[in-house]
């Protein structure tokens, strides 16, 4: 028997880092993959159901509000499962729900209801809720805690492959490449408005489809493979005799936990402002099609995902908050030159920005749950339901743009976060007073 050095953790093991942990580490690591690739396949979602529902930019913000809505009402229930039944069965479940909410897009295309579609997403975002509550406290356990943030950025970085490769496909399979304004299908007969419309509506059917399944066959894969024991201790134990509220009152106690789940909040809704309307905005900003614009968002992912590489090489040789204090000032400076430039430089500035966000969520998450001990389990809960974040900050986003008819100036809403977490990064998070902390609280 092990006792991991991280307080409130008991792991199955002769060694942290032992080979017992390989084939766990590679398991869990694609679950990042999976739940990257569905994320990014929100921003060619918005553009075109944009075109297929004929909505505002307010009204297309409502994909990433059904998404991240569920991870704030989700959050709390998913940690109850994993202190309940594990880490194994939350996965299961997760992977279950993901699986059901892929299937789901094809009722909703037969239909051509938009509110169809949101409620799809909805319960995909109910599935990855369990996937990431697990999954991100699972992978700083596989292994010795000195590395967890490193090794948090790793597993994170195929979150950013993933990035990569959605845009890219999506726009391939889902955006037809064909745009008709709104005066141009007024002059369309009834019959050929409507075949327009139901084709535009169903193309999403292929790729969810195909995701449904293969989602399907990682479950079966889950249930039949042994995962190592990760267990609570006494300490740990004893805490679920206090109720839900009191857990998270002792939980919040903790002040670097308070600051990681604001500045998670403000992070997480920059994310989604910047990708999920990367289409959106280069085709105005750039003047080219979204087809094309489509690529260019893949080229995002690429750089986020170079970025978490990036990142996790540069954290053996910089303190997590520096770092973090860095990439959120290069962040901000690039969004001004999104927002106040035109053509081609501002899918070059955006890009950018994608670079630089790419560790913010597994630095600040690390940093938020570091030394929490027997509340690592509500801390990482209370850290994912902050994502709420990403329903909130977009709809500003989409109310700017429509209200000023320019949705370069909605980028001022991720201008903000970035401001927010350079101060977090500069100013809150000092790690002596972390140790300070724990030590006082336990």
């Amino acid at each position: 028997m092990n006792h991991n050095t991280q307080p409130g953790i008991v792991t199955d093991d002769n060694s942290p880092s032992g080979k017992k942990y390989l084939l766990p580490l590679i398991l869990i690591t694609s679950l990042f993959f999976f739940w990257g690739f569905v994320h990014n396949l929100d921003p060619v979602l918005i553009p075109h159901l944009k075109k297929a529902f004929r909505l505002t930019d307010l009204e297309t913000s409502l994909v990433d509000f059904s998404v991240f809505i569920a991870y704030f009402l989700m959050a709390l229930p998913a940690g109850y499962v994993m202190r309940r039944w594990g880490y194994k069965s939350g996965i299961i479940l997760g992977l279950s729900l993901f699986a059901v909410g892929c299937l789901l897009f094809l009722p909703a295309a037969d239909t051509r209801q938009y509110i169809f579609f949101l409620g799809a997403l909805f319960v995909i975002a109910c599935g990855l809720t369990f996937l990431e509550t697990a999954a991100n406290p699972y992978v700083t356990i596989l292994g010795p805690p000195e590395t967890a943030t490193q090794r948090l950025n790793f597993s994170q970085s195929f979150n950013g492959f993933a990035a990569f490769m959605a845009p890219i496909v999506g726009g391939k399979f889902i955006l037809s490449g064909v745009n008709y304004t709104d005066s141009e299908l007024a002059k369309m007969l009834p019959q050929a408005k409507e075949a327009y419309l139901t084709h535009e509506a169903s193309s999403v059917k292929g790729p969810y489809l195909i995701l449904g399944l293969i989602i399907i066959l990682v479950t079966i894969l889950f249930i039949f493979t042994k995962l190592p024991d990760i267990k609570e201790d006494k300490e740990l134990i004893d805490s679920k005799d206090r109720s839900a509220l009191e857990k998270i009152i002792h939980a919040l106690r903790h002040k670097h936990l308070r600051w990681a789940i604001l500045a998670q909040f403000f992070y997480v809704g920059a994310q989604v402002c910047v990708l999920s309307f990367f289409i959106r905005f280069v085709t105005i900003s750039a003047n080219i099609d979204a087809s094309e614009a489509s690529w260019y968002s893949g080229a995002a992912g690429l750089a986020f995902m170079v970025g978490r590489f990036a990142g996790t090489f540069l954290m053996k040789y910089f303190a997590p908050n520096r770092l973090l204090m860095f990439y959120a000032l290069a962040s901000a400076l690039l969004t001004s030159v999104a927002i106040f430039g035109n053509g081609a430089i501002t899918i070059y500035a955006l890009i950018g920005v994608a670079f630089f966000m790419s560790i913010m969520f597994p630095t600040i998450f690390s940093m938020g749950i570091a030394g929490l001990g027997a509340d690592t389990k509500i801390g990482s809960s209370l850290i994912v339901m902050s994502i709420v974040g990403g329903a909130l900050l977009p709809l500003g986003l989409g109310y700017i743009s429509d209200l000023t008819e320019n949705i370069q100036y909605g980028y001022s809403v991720p201008l903000i976060c970035f401001i927010v977490i350079l101060f977090y990064g500069w100013k809150v998070w000092k790690p002596t007073q972390i140790e300070q902390e724990v030590s006082l609280n336990g």
